[in-house]
């Protein structure tokens, strides 16, 4: 796949500072047309600004810009990322995160590896990064033993793996989670998320009640998780919790979730564990009339998965923080290249929060830390924080 030309960063732009180079254009915009020019592309400055609105203008982008970089010079590392459904619209805010790391710490990373999670496309994106011999890998795992191989290559070779998104959970596969060895792991605790899940969907359901679990791809690590979790709670309870794939894209998931629908009226709880069957479960609540009666809990943030909650159509959701499972891989490799290795990964748990109609607010705003514009933008922090 093509490099994003946001996602690259010139080594040239690190030379100099962004505030120095802004506050000469503060003085310069007065007088020489390129600075002006310039000053007018960074500050929305209209054609027809006078030189000293190109000055002041100028010199406010000065004092808002960055500070200088606190890191010695550097060479401009370049990472990939490795991902099991590359187009899938969750990982928007992971790709943004990782692009904002990279600018602020002047590197570059390419986005690679397969859009229907097929290991050997991921494992030959690996080797690809690996005989490229890129500055450090991030990669979701979502096989038990699939990754081991390629990441000791990796290693052995001196470059920096860490698991993003998904990897393999101890508490399940504890002998294979031993083969494993990215250096860390940045992401929800899967399983967890499924227990609390499960917990949660208690509150509404009794012995012998059906609960759907709709998962898009059966068995890979990035979602498997989150069904055994629900299922280690709901199945002791006396649940009817049957699995359901529905495949890794939303047209096959739309289709799979009507038609088992439509075969099981007496369902009480829709359990979906991936962005895909979460928003697809709510369609089917709307399409149908079916509020109040079929309840649907799910993870993540489409567009339509806020609209759903906003409308009583679902629930809750389940935020995993996307961006973060971008930006902070990028953190660690740069840190770990720049401090020769005294910098190691550690793991970073992206969390576990459940949203509902009462606290889906924040996430109607249009911005790159849920993926729902491209824009950067600067949020208000709420006036209190709720803890528990």
């Amino acid at each position: 796949m093509p490099e994003n030309p946001q996602e690259k960063v010139s080594p040239e732009r690190w030379e100099m500072s962004r505030r120095r180079m802004l506050r000469g254009l503060g003085v310069a915009a007065a007088t020489v047309p390129f600075a002006g020019a310039l000053t007018e592309m960074l500050t929305d400055m209209p054609a027809s600004a006078s030189p000293a609105e190109r000055k002041a203008a100028g010199q406010r982008v000065a004092r808002n810009s960055v500070f200088e970089s606190p890191f010695a010079s550097h060479p401009a590392y370049k990472f990939t990322m490795v991902n099991h459904v590359t187009t899938n619209p969750f990982f928007v805010p992971t790709r943004y995160g990782a692009s904002d790391a990279g600018v602020l710490l002047g590197c570059s990373y390419t986005w690679n590896g397969s859009a229907n999670s097929i290991v050997s496309e991921m494992v030959a994106a690996l080797d690809t990064a690996i005989s490229a011999r890129v500055n450090g890998i991030a990669t979701t795992v979502i096989t038990p033993t699939g990754f081991v191989e390629p990441t000791n290559r990796a290693l052995a070779a001196g470059i920096p793996v860490v698991a993003y998104n998904s990897n393999v959970p101890a508490q399940e596969y504890p002998k294979q989670a031993a083969l494993n060895h990215q250096m860390s792991y940045v992401g929800q605790d899967l399983f967890q998320a499924g227990v609390n899940a499960g917990n949660q969907i208690l509150k509404y359901v009794k012995k012998g009640d059906l609960v759907a679990g709709f998962i898009a791809t059966p068995g890979t690590l990035n979602i498997q998780p989150r069904i055994d979790g629900a299922a280690s709670v709901l199945k002791p309870a006396g649940i009817n919790f049957p699995e359901i794939g529905t495949g890794a894209l939303l047209s096959q998931e739309s289709t799979a979730i009507n038609a088992w629908y439509l075969g099981h009226k007496d369902v009480k709880f829709m359990y979906c564990v991936d962005a895909g069957s979460t928003s697809e479960a709510a369609a089917v609540v709307e399409k149908y009339n079916l509020k109040g009666k079929v309840l649907v809990g799910g993870f993540d943030f489409l567009t339509t998965t806020v609209g759903a909650v906003q409308k009583g159509y679902q629930l809750w959701t389940i935020d995993q923080q996307p961006y973060q499972q971008g930006f902070m891989p990028i953190l660690e490799l740069f840190l770990y290249n720049i401090s020769g290795g005294l910098q190691a990964p550690v793991d970073i748990d992206t969390g576990l929060k459940f949203v509902t109609k009462s606290s889906i607010g924040p996430y109607t705003l249009k911005d790159r830390y849920e993926g729902s514009s491209s824009a950067a933008a600067t949020l208000t922090p709420p006036k209190t924080i709720a803890y528990s």
